[in-house]
């Protein structure tokens, strides 16, 4: 295959995953903004922890734009200056395919195009209307039938593996970027850890992960913070827990050391952070720190995605 056909499939399935989980990152801040007493700090609100959760805090800062919730979301959803928007991830997305158009199938195509073709018009609908999290997720379900449409139909040859390695590496990214959301919000005045607000954020972090139900059919009890991070860090039932998506990488870069004979520094790494996952303790995550654990993991996700680049894409 060559290199820059791999490029675009690995991009083209990475822009669709970042594209709902930004709709995700933006359901978290909706939903604790929405609580009574929340920080009137802008550097201390639920709306500036999204943009440091979704690494977009120094661009927005540099657009000059206020700290709220309106402003935020715009930037997040609908700003096409800013490359991580949905908006631009779609576009992207989009692009990538029709490089490659003739590897992807055709319920693949349609749904990106239709997408794209549509975004304008759905992203219009939610503001006239005030209908955010419906706009939210129509972007999660158009991403769903995209990652449907490739598992269902694509040949399960290298095309794949870079597809759904690209899948994975941003999901695996997001996750961590979706828990730390919580380090970035602070209780407001007056409410003690374990509270009822501190419940209802870490509840809402559940339902960015559609896992609320996951997290009660495993635990049968209400969430505990050690308990969800263990859910949605080392527990492989989880899809989008970052062992899941890590055993997911593995598996798909060992079918292209096999396909293509050798073996890269990226396969050292996934390994090496499969491997710590495997033998980590949820405690020990929390006793050390749980941001710094997410912090560390992100340097690793996204060196790993540097090496993939450099190994089978030749860009740098």
């Amino acid at each position: 295959m060559l290199s820059r056909t791999a490029n675009n499939l690995y991009w083209l399935s990475r822009y669709m995953e970042r594209a709902e989980n930004f709709a995700r990152i933006l359901e978290v801040a909706d939903r604790m903004s929405m609580m009574p007493g929340a920080a009137s700090d802008a550097q201390q609100s639920e709306w500036w922890s999204t943009l440091m959760t979704s690494g977009c805090a120094e661009a927005f800062e540099e657009s000059g734009l206020r700290v709220e919730g309106p402003m935020v979301t715009e930037f997040l959803a609908r700003n096409p200056e800013n490359p991580s928007s949905i908006y631009s991830s779609i576009r992207q997305a989009r692009e990538n395919g029709r490089a490659v158009r003739t590897s992807l199938t055709m319920e693949m195509w349609e749904c990106l195009n239709d997408t794209w073709l549509s975004f304008d018009q759905r992203w219009t609908d939610a503001r006239r209307y005030g209908e955010l999290r419906s706009f939210l997720d129509w972007i999660k379900e158009r991403s769903t039938v995209f990652r449907g449409g490739l598992y269902g139909t694509m040949l399960r040859d290298d095309a794949f593996d870079f597809a759904r390695l690209g899948t994975y590496v941003e999901r695996a990214d997001n996750t961590a970027r979706i828990l730390d959301v919580k380090y970035h919000v602070l209780l407001p005045e007056g409410e003690e850890v374990g509270g009822g607000v501190d419940y209802f954020q870490w509840t809402s972090l559940l339902r960015a992960f559609s896992a609320l139900g996951s997290y009660h059919y495993l635990y049968r009890e209400n969430p505990k913070p050690w308990k969800i991070a263990e859910l949605m860090i080392l527990r492989r039932e989880m899809p989008r827990s970052l062992i899941g998506c890590y055993q997911q990488t593995v598996s798909h870069l060992d079918r292209l050391a096999e396909a293509y004979g050798s073996r890269h520094e990226c396969h050292r790494i996934a390994g090496q952070v499969y491997s710590q996952l495997q033998f980590a303790d949820a405690n020990d995550i929390f006793q050390s720190g749980l941001h710094e654990f997410l912090s560390d993991f992100i340097v690793r996700n996204n060196r790993l995605g540097n090496e993939v680049a450099r190994s089978y894409m030749f860009l740098g």
